[in-house]
């Protein structure tokens, strides 16, 4: 077998024994039958709310279950054809057979990540929140790319953004802004991203051109629906309405509509000013509130999520997830899993799928990865 054979196979194999780890493999098998025989089970139905449950299970373990055997036959039947090939000198199956090993990776590393997206929340829609951290301009600019560029990755994807909530900066830039993003497993993808995002740039805003380093903060949170149970008393909420503002004069509203809801005892704040009216703002922020609180109790659960919240947390050097580098040299860094881009310019327009991709396997694996060039 060429080298080049014997790599894809390596990723082929490396994606989808990270799958049957995640899926705990022999468990997952018992639980597919368990569930095809209640599938048969004519009282399913009598509980629709339990059946539907019952079958998004079901069909998420066949799939997963059914793509790793799939690619594990076809693999086998690859290498044997680049096998019988170089058995017979004949270049063109070799070629056949390797060029089939190497689509069969691609395919592997993206049902890969598909695989991992099982969570409670991830195949619903997500909130994004930036917030920019100390230093004035330089953060409120910085903070400004980030949400350009969780923009553009929204819309490589096909999802849909809206801009929630937003504060302009000073100066230039934005304080804070919340986007809305729908699409299929945005929160899935996205959650990958809460942290602090650092920057280091020669400053456009200094007239001596020295080098800044800047922080901002991003909170990501599923936008969850009547079937996660969230109790709230409403003596706990402090309800404040301000006048809206917005990145132009189009957007900026003359009336006190905007709404931020403060849930007292945990301090978790929710704002929102995309409507014109009061009361549908009011409605939207305390879905907001909500999916905040469902959030930080998965957070809780999930030991790979541990660390502090970044709006908790200072916006600076102990909390980061991720560097991008400007000046002296172009890189874009993540800290978690050591996956590294040389062209921060597709990174800022929206290329981040390999970061998040990384991200995903580092929580199944609890280990960072060897350093990885994206080209």
């Amino acid at each position: 077998m060429r080298a080049e054979g014997q790599a894809h196979i390596e990723r082929i194999e490396a994606a989808l024994a990270l799958v049957r780890k995640f899926l705990d493999w022999d468990r997952a098998l018992r639980r597919l039958d368990e569930l095809n025989a209640r599938v048969e089970d004519p009282t399913l139905w009598d509980n629709p709310k339990d059946a539907q449950a019952v079958m998004r299970e079901r069909r998420r373990l066949e799939s997963s279950i059914g793509a790793v055997k799939e690619i594990s036959q076809e693999m086998a039947d690859a290498v044997e054809f680049v096998e019988l090939g170089e058995a017979e000198g004949d270049d063109a199956t070799v070629d056949e057979g390797l060029a089939t090993l190497a689509a069969l990776a691609d395919r592997a590393d993206e049902d890969k990540v598909q695989a991992l997206l099982a969570g409670d929340a991830d195949g619903y829609d997500t909130y994004l929140e930036i917030h920019a951290g100390a230093g004035g301009t330089e953060s409120q600019d910085w903070a400004e790319m980030l949400q350009r560029m969780y923009t553009r990755w929204a819309e490589r994807r096909g999802y849909k953004v809206e801009l929630v909530d937003y504060h302009a900066g000073e100066a230039a830039g934005i304080k804070s802004a919340t986007l809305l993003i729908k699409g299929e497993n945005a929160y899935g993808y996205a959650k990958t991203e809460s942290g602090v995002h650092r920057l280091v740039r020669i400053s456009p805003y200094d007239s001596s051109a020295r080098r800044h380093t800047s922080f901002s903060s991003v909170w990501v949170y599923p936008v969850i629906d009547d079937t996660f149970e969230i109790d709230i008393n409403p003596a706990d909420l402090k309800i404040d309405t301000y006048r809206a503002s917005g990145a132009g004069g189009q957007h900026v509203n003359t009336t006190d509509s905007a709404v931020r809801i403060t849930h007292i005892p945990s301090g978790i704040v929710a704002a929102s000013q995309i409507d014109r009216s009061q009361h549908k703002n009011r409605e939207i922020a305390m879905n907001m509130l909500k999916a905040r609180m469902f959030e930080e109790e998965m957070r809780k659960r999930e030991e790979a999520a541990s660390a502090e919240h970044a709006s908790k947390s200072d916006i600076g050097w102990g909390h980061q997830i991720r560097s991008y580098v400007l000046q002296p040299y172009q890189q874009v860094k993540d800290l978690r899993t050591g996956v590294v881009s040389p062209t921060p310019s597709d990174v800022l327009d929206g290329a981040l799928d390999p970061f998040m991709a990384a991200a995903l396997s580092q929580r199944v694996t609890g280990e960072a990865v060897e350093v990885e060039d994206i080209d």
